[in-house]
């Protein structure tokens, strides 16, 4: 006589397998049904997460290359996902998620754990990640594993605004001088923190239209640039942000200058602000960017690896978003 039994999925990870564009829609189920659930942890019953936007997949994955790591079931669907990226000496994990039935039982440290052999084995000196201050568990998890807290990532926003003219876009520049600005690019960053490198994210932002990249330039120098992307962070979803995701000053003084053309750049792509997610680190800009009438939306906590801490740049300013 046969008998029913309830079905338990097997707790066995097989990977890392790197991650394929064509599985965007799958990272995206795992994605948002991980997150959800946090939410549902957190107290937050009636969120749902929704899937991101394609474009920004498709970015993410090809940024990180090989550190694009899935993780699969017994019947070969995604169960978990690391993408790792690497910027010169700078590693950062994001996102990450393990579907909820594969955890407590160790498969959020194997993956984690992963992505930190990959960044070490790749030459990165520092290994950090963001996660949310509010939640207990996941600052214990990360803990355990050996990560350590710092300070805050404050997503700041301010208005979007036409100035007298507007800023130099690398993407309307030509091949010859874009390759002579993306080298100055590489050599300004590492000037302020030595091993930064964000000339691969320059290019591929302007590879796949997904922004732009504003340069302060003063005659054939340049003194800052900001990488920026216009492309909807949700599936599905209207343009609303300008969101830097990298940014690099040579003096502090040209702040009010790079923010007055980055609101002149929110105005003219057709969204409503601009979103830098400002290191708390760095407190005569935070204050700044206050006085400018930014306005702090979110927070977000930044851990690093014990012995691979996070570099702060003696002069100028060096803002490097750790999500996609």
């Amino acid at each position: 006589m046969a008998t029913s039994r309830s079905w338990r999925p097997s707790h066995v990870l097989d990977g890392p397998y790197p991650a394929r564009l064509d599985e965007i829609e799958e990272l995206n189920q795992v994605f948002s049904e991980a997150f959800t659930e946090r939410y549902r942890r957190d107290g937050m019953v009636g969120v749902r997460v929704p899937f991101l936007n394609p474009a920004v997949w498709r970015y993410a994955i090809r940024d990180a290359a090989d550190g694009a790591m899935v993780w699969r079931g017994e019947r070969g669907e995604i169960v978990a996902f690391n993408v790792v990226h690497r910027s010169g000496v700078e590693g950062w994990m994001g996102p990450i998620a393990v579907r909820s039935e594969h955890q407590g039982v160790g498969a959020g440290k194997e993956i984690v754990r992963r992505g930190v052999d990959w960044l070490k084995v790749h030459g990165a000196s520092i290994i950090g990640l963001e996660t949310m201050p509010r939640t207990m568990d996941n600052i214990g998890f990360y803990s355990a594993i050996g990560f350590v807290p710092g300070r805050l990532t404050l997503t700041t926003t301010v208005d979007a605004s036409y100035a007298d003219k507007p800023g130099t876009l690398y993407g309307r520049l030509s091949s010859h001088d874009k390759d002579d600005v993306l080298a100055q690019c590489r050599d300004l960053v590492g000037s302020l923190i030595p091993g930064y490198d964000h000339s691969r994210e320059i290019q591929l932002t302007d590879e796949l239209a997904l922004g732009e990249t504003l340069l302060l330039m003063r005659r054939d120098q340049l003194l800052g640039f900001a990488l920026c992307h216009t492309a909807p962070l949700v599936e599905g979803r209207a343009r609303e942000d300008l969101r830097v995701l990298k940014l690099a000053l040579f003096d502090l003084s040209s702040l009010d200058e790079m923010v007055r053309l980055l609101s002149d750049l929110a105005r003219r792509s057709g969204t409503r602000r601009v979103s830098i997610r400002m290191q708390s680190e760095y407190e005569a800009a935070y204050q700044r960017l206050i006085a400018l009438r930014g306005r702090v939306r979110w927070s977000d906590l930044r851990m690093t690896l014990g012995g691979y801490p996070e570099k702060r740049a003696e002069r100028g300013l060096v803002l490097s978003n750790w999500e996609i």
